[in-house]
């Protein structure tokens, strides 16, 4: 009898989501039954104080694991059994486990992400680097920048006291002196090689660059975590002029990788993966 899993991903707003086809593509290739559903919190009306009773539900009818998105990735900490090493520097948990009936967190996004980018730039990974933007996607960047060999991330966001924050979390992580929140984009990206942005500037709906076009300098390589669109204001920019550049389907790809290896237990095909979500997005 071939493995079955039923999995879950639980947000507000994940209508577009692409998880689901990418977890179900993957699982029918494993030769598995994998149902993956959207537990949207708009459409069925709960909020973050109602997660106990939808984890035990979840409990009830089988569940062998749920992703979490906005609001929910720092709420579900409280309610686990236990949390990666990573998910407890980060402080979020993406991806939680059900095994045996306990609850086990983890946080793929900065995996993902740093899984994409060496997959891209493998001889970028020791470079200095400029992230924009210290909200959830910014720390895992910078997590995945300083765990795969940077040698230095500035970290920048409009939110002065955000980006400190950020700063402080990660250094207990990390050497203190590899991570450094800055104000001035423009003088931290003249000692970087690579440019991240991190922030939801570029995504429909929200026009334009996270930093002022002259700092799209052609010696950078230049990265983004919207996927929506793919082609983002800043990777046409960079592109343009001659930046290499990571777009931001990378992270979406690669958290979706990680998770279905935890809830699998069985070697994702991160190619076939990329193929598949960039037919969805074609």
């Amino acid at each position: 009898m071939s493995a079955s899993y039923c999995l879950g991903l639980v947000g507000a707003g994940i209508g577009g989501s692409l998880t689901p086809a990418m977890q179900e593509r993957e699982g029918r290739a494993h030769g598995v039954a994998l149902t993956y559903r959207r537990i949207d919190a708009e459409v069925r009306g709960f909020g973050v104080e109602d997660l106990p009773e939808l984890i035990r539900w979840a409990h009830a009818f089988g569940f062998d694991g749920l992703n979490f998105t906005h609001p929910f990735k720092q709420a579900v900490l409280p309610l686990l059994d236990d949390i990666s090493q990573a998910a407890d520097d980060l402080g979020a948990v993406n991806t939680v486990q059900i095994r045996d009936g306990r609850l086990v967190g983890h946080n793929t996004d900065w995996s993902g992400w740093g899984r994409a980018f060496r997959s891209a730039l493998p001889d970028a990974v020791t470079d200095h680097a400029v992230v924009v933007g210290a909200g959830g996607a910014g720390l895992a960047v910078a997590y995945a920048l300083l765990d795969q060999g940077a040698a230095h991330v500035a970290i920048h966001d409009a939110d002065a006291e955000r980006a400190e924050t950020a700063a402080i979390r990660l250094g207990k992580r990390f050497a203190a002196e590899r991570i450094t929140p800055v104000d001035d984009v423009a003088t931290a990206l003249t000692e970087a090689q690579g440019l991240v942005n991190a922030t939801p500037i570029g995504m429909h709906g929200h026009a334009g660059l996270p930093v002022a076009p002259a700092l799209v300098n052609p010696r950078l390589w230049v990265a983004d975590v919207v996927y929506f669109p793919l082609e983002t204001e800043l990777i046409a920019l960079a592109r343009s002029r001659g930046c290499r550049v990571v777009p931001g389907g990378g992270m979406a790809v690669g958290q979706a990788v990680d998770a279905f290896e935890l809830f699998t237990g069985r070697q994702a095909d991160a190619d076939r993966m990329a193929r598949h979500f960039a037919d969805l997005t074609s």
